[in-house]
């Protein structure tokens, strides 16, 4: 993986990501330079020099932006827009849970993301999906973007699940959703309890059984399946990093899922946790423990541990009764590529279950393939067509 800032990992992976994702590297060589040295002091301290670094070159294009769209240059203020967006959630992702200024960050990001679409033209929407879990006030919503696959339905339909400090602002800047629709599939890019604006506007923590999640998204298809011009028996549920506990555990218990995929093979997330009190691999943020806390509604350490402890799936990946894929990067620093050989054999009650493992060689070897994103995710692209073209 390029590292731009040679001593910090996680610093790094914001400039990856937004180099993979459309990113462009004088854009993002401005706004890193100027914290080159703040990377030096670990991963934590000089975050918010970060934000104000990057924020300064995504506000010059957002000005560019409007000046373009002034002049009847939609396209152009789209494209600039988006990379403001992007950059804007790429260092919103690295801020402390504490940190004042983050609910306006993440605002921001939707904010600019929204103009884009609108701009651009993207078969794009924001949904609500109502939330039927136990933990949830009555009402509560998950908030979505449904990208629609162009063609008359009904399409197949891929629900898209991010991790511990991804959102769904990311699965559109990944191209994954475009990839999809190219293949005539449809999808919705969700952010689940614990994640995005699930966690960051109204409150809602993650849980281990995540086939709650998954009752109250298929519940929701089924109900807007014509309005969509989605089919409800062909529903895909991708997840990625720590995604790739939510999804498999859910494919185990919510029937109604045609196949699922495992972008990253987090086959015991609460072993991860005890090796990372050990200091062993990499944390995927800054703020790591102070974030999982935020994210799991923990008060303190053993809180958290506690509310984790059954985030395994030995045992439960051997229930999934539909095709099952699972991908791993060789050189993944913060989950061990031996849970995806574990994952993968367990999977005895698949019909279809296939591994790949991305190598150093071809790219994609980092975590969630982020040192190569688009290569996995058009092998996983083409992987769900095909599937869904099999019948599943």
């Amino acid at each position: 993986m390029y590292m731009y800032f040679p001593t910090n990992y996680v610093w790094s992976m914001a400039v990856v990501a937004s180099l993979n994702n459309g990113g462009f590297i004088d854009d993002v060589d401005k706004a890193s330079r100027p914290v080159l040295e703040a990377s030096q002091n670990g991963d934590d301290v000089g975050t918010e020099l970060l934000y104000a670094s990057w924020q300064g070159v995504a506000d010059r294009l957002l000005a560019a932006a409007e000046a373009d769209e002034s002049r009847g240059w939609r396209l152009s203020a789209a494209d600039k827009l988006y990379r403001a967006a992007l950059y804007t959630s790429q260092a919103e992702r690295l801020q402390s849970p504490k940190w004042e200024g983050r609910k306006a960050a993440y605002q921001r990001s939707i904010d600019l993301l929204l103009r884009h679409i609108a701009l651009a033209g993207v078969p794009v929407e924001t949904v609500e999906v109502l939330y039927h879990g136990d933990d949830a006030p009555e009402g509560a919503s998950l908030p979505g973007y449904f990208y629609r696959a162009p063609g008359e339905g009904p399409h197949p339909i891929v629900v898209m699940w991010n991790g511990l400090d991804s959102t769904k602002e990311m699965m559109y800047t990944s191209g994954f959703p475009r990839e999809l629709a190219r293949r005539g599939i449809s999808t919705l890019m969700m952010d689940p309890p614990g994640s995005g604006e699930s966690l960051r506007m109204r409150d809602l923590h993650a849980r281990y059984d995540t086939e709650v999640w998954a009752r109250s998204v298929v519940d929701w298809i089924e109900q807007n399946a014509a309005g969509l011009e989605v089919d409800p028996g062909r529903i895909g549920l991708v997840g990625w990093s720590l995604g790739g506990y939510y999804v498999p555990r859910a494919a185990a218990f919510e029937k109604r899922i045609a196949l699922a995929v495992a972008w990253g093979a987090n086959y015991d997330w609460a072993a991860v946790q005890e090796a990372r009190r050990r200091r062993e691999g990499e944390n995927p943020v800054p703020h790591y423990w102070d974030h999982v806390r935020w994210v799991f509604g923990a008060v303190d350490d053993a809180d958290f541990l506690a509310k984790t402890k059954n985030m395994r799936l030995e045992g439960v990946v051997e229930q999934i009764t539909v095709p099952f894929l699972v991908t791993h990067g060789e050189g993944d620093r913060q989950i061990p590529v031996s849970y995806a050989y574990d994952e993968y054999e367990a999977a005895v009650n698949s019909p279809k279950r296939e591994l790949r493992i991305f190598t150093q060689e071809e790219g994609g070897a980092e975590h969630i393939g982020i040192d190569n994103l688009a290569y996995v995710g058009e092998f996983t692209a083409e992987w769900i067509a095909e599937t869904f073209a099999d019948g599943a």
